[in-house]
């Protein structure tokens, strides 16, 4: 592939619209990837230019079975699940509006699904949208024959006014009732800036949720340390760790932090700390009681009792209200001695 200014490097994996995963046939076999003209796959699409720059390259869709496919392919912009898993959005604004395929399958190369690499279009920088020929489309339908590999081609054109930082978006591949995607990591070149913020935490129930923002301008990988003090001592200290999860710029998700062996009784501050590469970092705190309400209910129904019953006595013991004494029946008095 040839290297310019702003080097364009193509990976990519076919991966779920809910879900990240590895390209993986479906019941019908296809799978679509990036166009490696050769053996082995690399992750994602990463591409890197400034703006009003064409960048170019293709996909592959792998057809194994016997029958033609035909598969639908667009651009479209990615974005996170509210737990922080990978999506799509419907309608893109941004680098999935970028992307444009030809008119038609002319510039497309075909080879055996296991045969050597196919034929393809050369990638170059700093051309004018043009899809190597004929304008670029948002939407494209390949029909790819059986036991045949289709390199489609593909650009991506970066506005003049695009910001500086990371641009994450996706080609979304369709066909027989399924679809898969294409991770494309565009990076608009210019100053960048990495940071995140930790929001409304809170404890509940044996867990600590929290919310994420990244404030920033680049994709980030988050660590989180947890703190938690008492009233006498440290009752949890948990060391950072990776989050599983990458957020997006101007993202923001909500996560849980498990915590089952909490103190039955204490008064706890909880503290959050989230770091990423780039300098990002970000921290939240809550306060919480814990309080062992069935033993607190127990001893308070036992108190009341025991309250209760003094109630009583003392109401027994009260002289009525006009202070006279109340009439008793006289006493049987046994005499002894003499009787004059």
């Amino acid at each position: 592939m040839p290297y310019a200014r702003h080097a364009l490097c193509l990976t990519a994996v076919a991966l779920s619209l809910l879900a990240a995963a590895p390209a993986a046939a479906g019941d019908d076999g296809w799978t679509v990837a990036p166009a490696t003209g050769g053996a082995g796959g690399r992750p994602y699409v990463y591409a890197e230019g400034e703006p009003e720059t064409v960048l170019q390259d293709a996909v592959s869709v792998l057809n194994p079975g016997g029958q033609p496919l035909t598969v639908r392919l667009s651009g479209a912009d990615a974005d996170n699940t509210a737990d922080g898993g990978f999506t799509v959005r419907k309608k893109p604004v941004d680098t999935g509006a970028w992307i444009g395929f030809a008119h038609t399958s002319g510039g497309m190369g075909v080879s055996p699904a296991h045969g050597g690499p196919p034929a393809r279009a050369k990638s170059s920088v700093g051309e004018k949208p043009r899809a190597w020929g004929r304008a670029a489309v948002r939407t494209v339908s390949v029909t790819v024959p059986a036991r045949t590999r289709a390199d489609v081609p593909f650009t991506v054109t970066v506005p003049a006014g695009a910001a500086p930082g990371d641009h994450p978006g996706a080609i979304v591949a369709s066909a027989g009732g399924r679809s898969s995607a294409v991770r494309v990591q565009l990076r608009v070149s210019g100053p960048m800036l990495s940071a995140l913020t930790v929001e409304h935490v809170a404890v509940r129930g044996g867990r600590i949720s929290y919310e994420l923002v990244n404030r920033g301008t680049t994709v980030l990988t988050p660590r989180l340390a947890v703190r938690a003090d008492g009233l006498f001592d440290r009752v949890l200290d948990r060391a950072p760790r990776t989050l599983p999860l990458e957020l997006l710029p101007s993202r923001r998700v909500r996560l849980t932090e498990p915590w089952p062996q909490h103190p039955a009784l204490d008064a706890v501050d909880v503290r959050l700390t989230v770091t990423a590469a780039g300098g990002a970092q970000g921290s939240g705190s809550a306060s919480v009681r814990f309080v062992p309400w069935g033993a607190v209910a127990g001893t308070g129904a036992g108190l009341l009792a025991a309250v209760g019953a003094g109630v009583v006595v003392r109401r027994r013991r009260r002289p009525p209200p006009d202070g006279r004494a109340q009439d008793r029946p006289p006493r049987e008095v046994e005499l002894t001695g003499a009787v004059t």
